[in-house]
């Protein structure tokens, strides 16, 4: 395939055309003059856009990475030449799918090429899809390195092991899986499927004779339940008979309880009738009930009056004295006994003996007896005088303390205040205490008006007594009537009661009572029914799985068709394994072939320095250069001796996969130095005698690279 031009509204290009030649086209532009999306553009001609892609934080989605930036809807053009007819593909947005319309026609005449739809499209004109082309044709130095794929492995292999690509080992290996799945996958297939009859046939085979176990146990269960119920039918009539024995029992005691309640009520009746009716003797009782708790609560009130208050006494010293005479004996004697504190004489007295004792002394010594004695007696007399004066003062005063007890004579007249306020207050409760006991004894005299009225000569309590007496004997004659009726009663139920009944059949050795066996009676049905039920849900679900021998020999098919499957199941694995291993075999060849024509690339670009390269089974590639013993992994070459490599490979791929493609390098060749650019270009311009050749680029060192022309 050769293209001519390209015409597209894509990105930032509007209505732009890219005219190219055969063999190698250099394109020098700068940066951003849309090398990326021509090239970008190219791949969506030929194999479509990925409408569904969706824009993450790190990637744009090429539907809006390439929109165009005018506006316009997106659309695109293609002129070439393919297996010798000039063909023109294009393609359009339609209903906002971006390049979703699709035509193919021969330029000149412009009949449609029915071989190539939307879909195809990119396949058929290059020979390979997409992802294969992205790692085989399409160059661009940041992606260089060759990254594994299945659909180039496929492509690879194919091509290494059959010399062409109709992947017969692939398509045989793939109706081997289809064959071994058909036989089993996982939980499916025919297999499986026979397994599972297998087994649901031997479940169902086990089923049944549990089931078959489960109804022998059962009848034996329902036999035992029959004898139970019955021993227990025989012991409920012998109860019953034992039951109707006592109440026949019961009925004749109960015969003379009744006839003694008769009598009893017969004397009962008869004391009551020589007494006044039991009304007026509940009347009298309640009239006398009232009067005697009134005549308690009278008498307990009149008993619990308080003490009649005591006079207060005239206070000491004014006994039998009016407050007036008291107060002014008090008055008085205040008045002595302040003049007795006043008093002045006992002192001068004492002074003037004991002037006249030392005038004495002093007359004595000077010789003049006389005068001294004089002096001494009169001194002598005044002390003695004082101090009788003296002696009787305080004598007085201790009189009058003692009297008042107090040497404040100022409050000597206070008591009679005190005993004057007492006696107010004992004025006042002695006229509550008279209004109070005089209340009381009124109610006491009519309360023995009506003692009088009721019981007149008789004391309250024996007439209480006796009213208490006449109705204890109507409440004991009702009582009688009562007993009565219900002894009446009570044998009439008994007599309802007691039947005749027969004796038990079977002796009975059972010891539970009554309610017991009813109960024992009513579980055992309920068992024996439930026995039943549970017998016809086996036997239903027996005759619901089938004959026995039917299943056994529906099993034995099943199993002999598990069997046959088991042997083609293993043969077809085996088949497989043999396959994979034979193609693994084969698929070893194309490592070498691929590595033999790369190395030979990579030899011509590095001026021979590196003439030893192995690839390994995921593309990645060891190196030995020159005067190296070992094989070193690529990672530890310089970076621009990286992109040889795998330009190298890049090369030697696209050669086995595509050889009729364009090839496309975006801007493969930046950190290959001088001289091997020079190689590269070189390379690339005989390669390009062979297939079309697109090499964008952003600097000039390609072009003055180009070999002249001779």
């Amino acid at each position: 395939m050769r293209i001519y031009k390209m015409t597209a509204t894509f990105g930032k290009l509007e209505h732009e055309t890219l005219t190219l030649e055969p063999g190698l086209n250099v394109i020098t532009a700068p940066n951003e003059w849309g090398k990326s999306t021509w090239c970008a553009f190219l791949m969506a001609m030929l194999y479509g856009i990925d409408t569904r892609a969706k824009s993450t934080r790190t990637t744009i989605a090429d539907k809006e990475r390439f929109a165009p930036w005018s506006g316009s809807p997106m659309a695109g053009r293609i002129d070439l030449e393919w297996n010798g007819r000039d063909i023109t593909i294009e393609r359009k947005t339609v209903k906002r799918v971006p390049l979703g319309e699709f035509r193919a026609y021969e330029t000149a005449s412009g009949v449609p090429v029915k071989e190539l739809s939307e879909n195809n499209c990119g396949q058929m004109l290059l020979g390979v899809e997409q992802s294969v082309f992205r790692r085989a044709g399409f160059i661009r130095q940041s992606a260089l390195a060759v990254t594994q794929d299945e659909s180039l492995r496929r492509r690879l292999t194919a091509l290494v092991t059959t010399g062409d690509e109709n992947n017969a080992a692939d398509r045989l290996a793939s109706q081997l899986k289809e064959l071994k799945n058909q036989c089993r996958y996982n939980r499916t297939g025919l297999l499986p499927q026979a397994e599972a009859e297998r087994e649901q046939l031997e479940q169902t085979l086990a089923e049944w004779e549990a089931l078959n176990t489960k109804c022998q146990k059962t009848k034996m269960r329902i036999d035992e339940v029959k004898s139970w119920l019955s021993q227990l039918y025989n012991h409920q009539q012998a109860l019953a008979y034992d039951a109707a024995q006592e109440n026949a029992r019961r009925l004749a005691k109960a015969g003379e309880t009744l006839e003694e309640a008769e009598k009893q009520l017969q004397r009962w009746e008869e004391t009551c009738q020589s007494q006044p009716p039991k009304e007026e003797a509940e009347q009298k009782l309640r009239e006398m009930k009232i009067f005697r708790d009134e005549w308690n609560a009278i008498q307990a009130e009149y008993q619990g009056l308080p003490p009649e208050p005591q006079k207060p006494k005239l206070p000491y010293p004014f006994t039998n004295m009016t407050p007036e005479e008291a107060r002014r004996m008090a008055a008085k004697d205040g008045e002595a006994y302040a003049a007795l504190l006043n008093s002045k004489l006992p002192r001068v007295l004492i002074g003037v003996g004991v002037f006249g004792l030392l005038a004495a002394a002093l007359l004595g010594y000077l010789t003049a007896y006389l005068f001294a004695a004089v002096a001494g007696v009169a001194g002598f007399g005044a002390m003695i005088w004082g101090i009788v004066e003296w002696v009787s003062l305080n004598k007085q005063k201790k009189t009058l303390l003692e009297r008042y007890e107090t040497a404040d004579y100022a409050h000597w007249a206070d008591p009679m205040d005190v005993y004057e306020t007492e006696v107010a207050q004992y004025d006042e409760v002695l006229r509550e205490y008279k209004e109070l006991s005089s209340d009381v004894e009124v109610r006491l005299m009519v309360m023995r008006n009506r003692r009088d009225a009721l019981c007149g000569e008789k004391n309250p309590d024996d007439l209480l007594d006796y009213w208490q007496e006449m109705v204890s004997n109507w409440e004991d004659c009702y009582t009688a009537r009562r007993e009565a009726s219900q002894a009446k009663t009570h044998y009439e139920d008994l007599r309802a009661l007691v039947k005749p009944v027969e004796k038990p059949t079977m002796p009975d050795h059972l010891t539970q009572s009554e309610a017991d066996t009813t109960r024992l009676l009513t579980e055992c049905a309920m068992e024996q029914q439930r026995l039943q039920n549970r017998l016809g849900q086996y036997q239903g679900r027996m005759d619901a799985l089938g004959d026995r021998e039917a299943l056994s020999n529906k099993l034995e098919q099943v199993q002999k068709r598990v069997s046959r499957l088991e042997d083609v199941y293993t043969a077809l694995v085996i088949a497989i394994e043999t396959l994979a291993r034979a193609q693994a075999e084969m698929q070893r060849r194309f490592a070498p072939r691929i590595t033999k024509r790369a190395q030979a690339f990579l030899a011509r670009m590095t001026g021979g320095r590196y003439r030893s390269m192995v690839m390994c089974d995921d593309f990645s590639l060891q190196t030995r250069a020159e005067g190296e013993d070992i094989l070193s992994d690529s990672l530890w070459r310089s970076d621009g001796t990286i992109d040889q490599l795998y330009f190298a490979l890049r090369l030697a791929v696209a050669e086995e996969l595509t050889p009729q493609a364009p090839l496309i390098l975006d801007d493969a060749l930046i950190r290959f130095d001088d001289e091997r650019l020079k190689a590269a270009i070189g390379l690339l311009a005989e390669l390009g005698k062979q297939r079309q050749i697109l090499c964008f680029t952003c600097q000039s060192r390609e072009s003055k690279a180009l070999p002249k022309a001779k």
